[in-house]
């Protein structure tokens, strides 16, 4: 896909609030790291408390994959959650603006190791990923480590296109459409690296139901595996992580899957939500649970969600 461009038609007045919020997140990204941490989290209470919709799909997505848990620990990790959103708001600003010196102060890294030696070897490598709250930040680290390509959507709006494109390629080379496949297989037969995150609920064309969590039958897009047939190519869990105490990110690369894929879609989608089940699990309170991950149902089967 071309890259978006900053066009002179921007400087009309339908774009003026595009233009103050950008500018609002420039300014916001200026301040101090802590800060910034605790005024998003006080963001994401207030959220808790407005988006009445969106706290009651996050209640029942915690309900569906921890049963096991008590209502006061997922009422913890519920507003625990809420905080890490209105956090991650902040780190849209951090990712888009701050320098690189500025990022290298608050990561480390783990793993890295396992991508280097696919690289080394000349190998495509796909690193699965999931739609953590630390995604931003999952993206300029992950650049800064090593350069690869990322897989967005395209926003209707052609100037927020533009930010979007500009902030996520701040170390990234380049974005590629999520409907994009060709583009995504000629990359990794190029030995490049790609982010690909397949845990979103995309509908029932090309997926498979197969367990996440606790929820026997949820949608999951088949797409990994196919990528993952592309010749020479490895798949590497990868995700980053919010440290407590305002510590900053953890970088995490695992090993890459054996014998994946196996041919067999439905037991590779599987694999792969067993793969991101225990990333989050690891972070749980940092997912993205607001989305309705198990919209989709298998036909004739009831809505998992009350309206």
């Amino acid at each position: 896909m071309s890259k978006p461009q900053l066009e002179p038609r921007f400087a009309h007045p339908k774009y003026w609030g595009v233009w103050l919020g950008i500018s609002t997140m420039f300014c916001l990204s200026l301040l101090p790291y802590r800060l910034q941490l605790w005024l998003g989290a006080k963001l994401g209470r207030l959220a808790m408390k407005l988006m009445k919709s969106r706290r009651k799909v996050a209640q029942q997505n915690l309900a569906l994959c921890f049963p096991e848990l008590s209502d006061a620990v997922r009422a913890d990790m519920l507003k625990q959650n809420f905080e890490n959103t209105g956090i991650a708001l902040f780190e849209i600003c951090m990712a888009w603006f701050w320098p690189d010196w500025r990022v290298r102060r608050h990561f480390i890294v783990e793993g890295k190791e396992h991508l280097f030696n696919a690289l080394n070897g000349g190998k495509g490598v796909i690193l699965i990923g999931a739609h953590f709250l630390t995604l931003e930040m999952n993206g300029r680290i992950g650049g800064m480590v090593h350069p690869g390509i990322g897989i967005y959507r395209k926003h209707n709006n052609p100037l927020q296109d533009f930010w979007f494109y500009w902030g996520r390629t701040r170390a990234l080379k380049n974005l590629l459409d999520r409907s994009d496949f060709r583009g995504m297989v000629r990359a990794l037969r190029q030995g490049e690296v790609i982010w690909y995150a397949p845990d979103h609920d995309y509908g029932n064309r090309r997926c498979a139901f197969v367990p996440f969590f606790a929820v026997e039958k949820a949608a999951t897009v088949t797409g990994t595996s196919a990528l993952a047939r592309t010749k020479n190519t490895v798949v590497i869990p990868s995700f980053a992580q919010r440290l407590p105490k305002g510590q900053g990110y953890k970088m995490i690369f695992k090993a890459p899957l054996e014998n994946y894929p196996t041919g067999d879609d439905i037991a590779d989608a599987a694999t792969t939500n067993k793969v991101i089940e225990d990333m989050v699990r690891s972070a749980p309170e940092q997912y993205m649970w607001l989305h309705r991950r198990f919209k989709t149902r298998p036909e004739g089967e009831a809505s998992l969600y009350k309206k």
